[in-house]
């Protein structure tokens, strides 16, 4: 196995790559674009030019900072592995202190190593989707708002009386008669 190769089975390989999705990636492609007011980010949606758009982490680190200004102090330009490297893991920290999960964040080798492009789409739909908060376009369903409410002690107390329709009522029924499986003969 050569350096450059990925560290992942054939066939899991196969199955992550089957998981991306080209209509998805451009539309993602499509919101970077806007955000940034330019077109550093080729809208294919083909796998190829999705990796080549992202694979140094700049584009990224541009957008983290136009979403929240000052988000990522210093942008490497370098195509060293390692300078790009630090740039995805820079975006990903960003990402998630806007909000994205660490469920839908990515590692930096999924993009790096074009390992799992399917996972840098869904944590830029979910970036797409927190971006309405920071003032900018949004992607994807809007997302719900809390929605807290806050009960007086008069009726936290009126409903302990009542029966909640989930527990059901018997109206009368019993069990008593019924047996489950086979009796025993003697």
């Amino acid at each position: 196995m050569n350096g450059s190769s990925s560290r992942l089975a054939p066939n899991t390989k196969l199955k992550l790559q089957r998981k991306y999705d080209e209509a998805r990636a451009s539309e993602v492609s499509s919101w970077i674009n806007l955000v940034l007011n330019d077109q550093s980010v080729n809208t294919s949606g083909k796998a190829e030019d999705f990796y080549e758009s992202l694979k140094d982490g700049v584009v990224l680190c541009r957008l983290a900072n136009e979403l929240q200004p000052g988000s990522i102090k210093k942008i490497e330009m370098s195509k060293m592995a390692f300078k790009c490297m630090e740039n995805i893991n820079n975006f990903c920290r960003a990402a998630n202190s806007m909000g994205v999960p660490t469920t839908e964040l990515f590692q930096s080798v999924d993009l790096w190593e074009r390992q799992n492009l399917n996972a840098v789409v869904i944590c830029l739909e979910s970036l797409g989707r927190k971006a309405g908060k920071f003032g900018k376009p949004s992607i994807g369903p809007k997302e719900s708002d809390k929605n807290v409410r806050d009960f007086s002690e008069d009726q936290m107390r009126a409903s302990e009386g009542m029966i909640g329709l989930q527990m059901g009522s018997n109206k009368g029924a019993t069990q008593s008669g019924i047996n489950f499986g086979n009796t025993r003969h003697m």
